[in-house]
Parts: structure tokens; sequence; C-alpha cells
């Protein structure tokens, strides 16, 4: 391999572990593996909230928002795979349950990278709903108006509309707009990592 072809295949690979977010299909892998070495060197616990990925650097935290329910998952990154093509990402047991796909075995997901370093970032509970498909109808209304958001199951029953990694600078912003929208009694809270 020539030094231009060498130089193409590292920008390659460079673009591919940091480009995010992506949107692909997620799998998840259980008891066959768990108690094995992963490829970082970690030993694989399939009840605890990790994930495979072909290229993201190990220790990377990342939020999945499975597209078809809007349940969403932190994980951090501990192996590599999945090697099935169209697969992007593949869960460990315990975070497919919570984003809702171990009966189906696969999704179609969202992945964007979390820092649970920032300790400035906010999220805001939009509202609360008891019948999923009203939470559905509000979260295609914020999607509309430029406003990504997850859906998440209280213990309840109840389906959260939330919108997470909101920082400081973009907090007011994100109020008007929501206002702008109908949307008055939403409640801010300062996000804490969940998922390690």
């Amino acid at each position: 391999m020539g030094l231009t072809g060498a130089v193409i295949l590292w920008v390659f690979f460079f673009l591919s572990a940091v480009i995010c977010p992506e949107e692909g299909y997620a799998s998840w892998y259980g008891p066959k593996f768990h108690g094995r070495k992963t490829a970082s060197g970690e030993i694989y616990d399939m009840h605890k909230l990790t994930a495979a990925h072909k290229t993201l650097p190990f220790g990377t935290y990342v939020l999945v928002v499975n597209l078809e329910n809007g349940f969403s998952v932190v994980v951090k990154i501990n192996d590599r795979g999945p090697f099935v093509k169209g697969r992007i990402i593949d869960l460990s047991k315990a975070a497919a349950i919570e984003i809702g796909m171990i009966k189906s075995g696969t999704a179609r997901v969202r992945i964007e990278k979390y820092n649970p370093a920032k300790k400035t970032h906010q999220s805001i509970q939009v509202g609360s709903y008891s019948e999923h498909d009203n939470a559905l109808s509000v979260q295609a209304e914020l999607k509309e108006n430029g406003i990504i958001s997850v859906i998440e199951k209280s213990p309840s029953g109840t389906h959260r509309i939330i919108i997470r990694h909101v920082s400081a600078e973009s907090l007011e912003t994100v109020k008007k707009k929501l206002s702008d929208m109908g949307f008055h009694d939403y409640i801010i809270k300062q996000e804490k990592l969940t998922g390690s």
C-alpha cells in the first residue's frame, strides 16, 4: 500500500471513530458471552450498561435512542462489534431491556456521544403522558421544530418526554422555543450519568 492509500485509510478510520451521531440497527448479546473478556480487556457483564462499537474508543459513553419507541439508555463502549452488515452497535442485555428490544433482537437506533464530565448540561421534562401514542405525537411535534427528545417510561407507567444534554448556553433558547409551542409546565433538572 502506497503512502496515499495509507493516509486515506487512516482518515477513514479516524472519521469513523469520531463521527457521531449515527443511525442504524442495534443488536444485543447476552448469556453466551457473559463472563468472557471483551476487546477492551474488561469482563463482559450482561447486567451492566455497556456496548460494542466498531471504532469508538473504549470508555466512550454514548446515548442510544430506540427510534421505534423513543426509549433511551446511556452505555459505555468496552468491546468491538457488531460484525453484521447494517448494524452499528451491539448492546448488553441490560441495555437492550432499557430500550425495549429484547424480544425483537434488533431495533433501529440513533447513537450520539455522551460526556459525563460536563456538569453544566441539564434535561428538560416537557410533559408526562399515560398513553404512549400521545407521547409519540408530542415527540414528533418537537422534532418538527428542531428539538430532539426521548421518551422515558416511569415506574408508574407514564411516558415522559425528555430533552437531554441542554447546555447552559442554549437553555434560554430552548425554553423560548417550548413556550412559543405552548409548553409552559416543563421541568428542568441537572443531568447526571446513569449509564456507568
